[in-house]
């Protein structure tokens, strides 16, 4: 029986738009006792942090832009071009949890399953809560339930449950693999019966014909011996016919021969007186 279900739920990475500011606190210019080296010195210093400040700031914005926009392209259902600009965040920044979350949630929109399977895993180690761990289980089971692989999604969505016992979408797509699953037995206990009645049925259907062929082959023997039969009675009653003749053929001469021994002898006559 097919099961109706409502369509697997995946968890999203999505990124929000956020900005982060940099403030440069300044130095007390009227100190007392500074030397002009000193403020020389000083000024370097901040100029120096200055620089690596706005340094990590760009780098961070850009990695940001980039998934950020990539969410942009996801929500627009433009999944390839989500893709790229996760994957280029995530070559950016190899240790952006969302950055690779979201590249697997791409691939998963693409039906590409194994290579978001990769990239899920991949985002676990970046993973600082229960929660995220819990996501990607969550997404990994998906994956593996759309290639077919129903015993492995069930381990993954346990392990999500473990992280997250009160995800209510987990619950529901490990019931509805559970039951995949049992489909999936009760259709090959129910193909390998009708295996076994096949078997039976073959195994029937040749002691048939062997039963047919040996009562065609007792018919046979049976045929040909009444005509063997026939034959030799036939041969007898020729045999004997002929003794027969011969029988009648051997009295004849015999009575010939007294007929003409009878003719021969001569006829006594009576006196007349």
């Amino acid at each position: 029986m097919r099961i109706q279900v409502k369509s697997i739920h995946c968890h999203s990475g999505s990124v929000q738009n956020q900005t982060v500011s940099y403030s440069i606190k300044k130095s007390d210019s009227g100190q007392a006792g500074m030397t002009s080296r000193k403020k020389r010195t000083s000024i370097v210093m901040m100029l120096f942090i200055f620089l690596i400040s706005v340094n990590g700031f760009l780098f961070a914005q850009s990695t940001r832009g980039l998934v950020n926009k990539g969410v942009d392209y996801y929500n627009d259902q433009k999944f390839s071009d989500a893709e790229v600009n996760f994957k280029k965040g995530s070559e950016k920044a190899p240790d952006n949890f969302e950055a690779k979350f979201n590249l697997g949630d791409a691939y998963y929109k693409q039906q590409r399953y194994d290579e978001a399977i990769k990239s899920f895993q991949s985002a676990l180690a970046n993973a600082k809560t229960d929660e995220e761990k819990a996501k990607i289980y969550h997404n990994v089971g998906n994956s593996l339930l759309k290639s077919q692989k129903i015993k492995e999604s069930i381990g993954a969505y346990k392990e999500a449950l473990k992280l997250n016992p009160n995800d209510q979408d987990t619950k529901y797509n490990l019931s509805y693999a559970l039951n995949l699953l049992n489909n999936q037995n009760q259709n090959q206990q129910q193909n390998q019966k009708n295996d076994q009645n096949k078997d039976q049925n073959k195994d029937q259907q040749k002691q048939n014909q062997d039963q047919q062929q040996n009562q065609q082959k007792q018919d046979q023997q049976k045929e040909q011996q009444q005509q063997n039969q026939q034959q030799k009675e036939q041969k007898i009653s020729k045999e004997e016919a002929e003794r027969i003749l011969q029988a009648l053929k051997e009295n004849e001469k015999d009575l010939q021969k007294q007929l003409r021994k009878v003719r021969g002898q001569k006829v006594k006559t009576e006196k007349d007186w």
